[in-house]
């Protein structure tokens, strides 16, 4: 699928679902994936990218912020707590803000810094064991925490289980993010993206249906 299509298939669900036209970001999931393909979809004009790990994210992104003007760098993979300045002087926006004591780092660091990329908690909706971020009852609480610490939660984010219906996890995210004031939802990917838009996504994000499929390193 080309980009174009996947940007045209957002637009007609917007208009479907009565959401402003353009009020849904499209992150272009570049996570391994060759520097050629990147910048090919760079040159098609696109400028919002998400990247799983914070090395991966080093070696490419400040070759392309310093090449094309007005690049957008999500980090959208789990954050350990060590690589969280090198999160924080590359990225816009974190999705994966999942516990107090990597918001107490980002919160000392900002000072540091001066700035602080957009924030959202990640909320594991389906309670599952292997899986990072905050259980759903726990959120109000812990955005409260966060927003003490003078941090910019922006929204929330979820990765829905596999083998569960997205949607009731997409209703849920947006019921959370409603009584704790937040607007922005980070939620839907290539299979599953215009049903998030339907509950009020304002970040998807899509790789292979972008980019194809992962390229693996030979050996």
């Amino acid at each position: 699928m080309s980009l174009a299509e996947i940007k045209s298939r957002i637009r007609q669900t917007e208009a479907k679902f009565s959401r402003s036209i353009g009020s849904t970001k499209l992150i272009a999931v570049s996570k391994v994936q060759p520097n050629n393909r990147v910048e090919s979809v760079l040159e098609e004009g696109h400028r919002i990218f998400g990247e799983n790990r914070v090395q991966e994210a080093q070696s490419k992104w400040p070759i392309f912020k310093n090449k094309y003007d007005n690049v957008e760098l999500h980090i959208i993979g789990p954050l350990q707590t060590n690589k969280t300045r090198a999160a924080m002087e590359l990225a816009d926006s974190i999705h994966t803000l999942d516990r107090i004591k990597l918001a107490k780092a980002i919160a000392r660091i900002a000072q540091e810094l001066g700035e602080c990329p957009n924030l959202f908690v990640q909320v594991n909706t389906g309670n599952e064991e292997q899986k990072s971020g905050v259980l759903p009852q726990e959120v109000e609480s812990f955005v409260k925490d966060c927003l003490i610490m003078d941090l910019p939660v922006k929204g929330l984010m979820c990765i829905p289980p596999v083998n569960e219906e997205a949607s009731l996890h997409f209703a849920l995210l947006k019921n959370i993010a409603d009584n704790c004031g937040l607007k922005q939802l980070s939620m839907g990917m290539s299979d599953d993206f215009e049903k998030a838009i339907s509950f009020g996504a304002t970040h998807i994000r899509v790789g292979s249906a972008i980019f194809g499929e992962r390229v693996n390193s030979p050996g």
